[in-house]
């Protein structure tokens, strides 16, 4: 869990670097590998950490069925996030 001195956008910068240096020392075919401009960023609670994990270990298989835009955009309205589509996806 990061400190919550962190601001969400120095978390999503240091996970963003970390990830990237790792992809390309491990898989050198994903060398062009390369992150979108931006984040989105949402907070869980503790007793949420188990499906949290779940949902990443077959999110693979969760995105075949469904798309991430899709998702996220059902998250949004979900919590009554205000958004403009035109800045989503970059």
């Amino acid at each position: 869990m990061a400190p919550p001195t962190l601001r969400p956008s120095e978390i999503a910068q240091y996970l963003k670097g970390e990830l990237s240096k790792r992809i390309h020392e491990e898989f050198s075919d994903l060398r062009l590998f390369d992150w979108q401009d931006g984040y989105g960023g949402f907070t869980i609670s503790k007793c949420q950490i188990p499906d949290v994990i779940a949902y990443i270990r077959n999110q693979r298989e969760h995105h075949r069925k469904r798309t991430l835009q899709d998702e996220y955009l059902e998250l949004l309205k979900k919590h009554d996030v205000d958004y403009d589509e035109r800045y989503l996806w970059g």
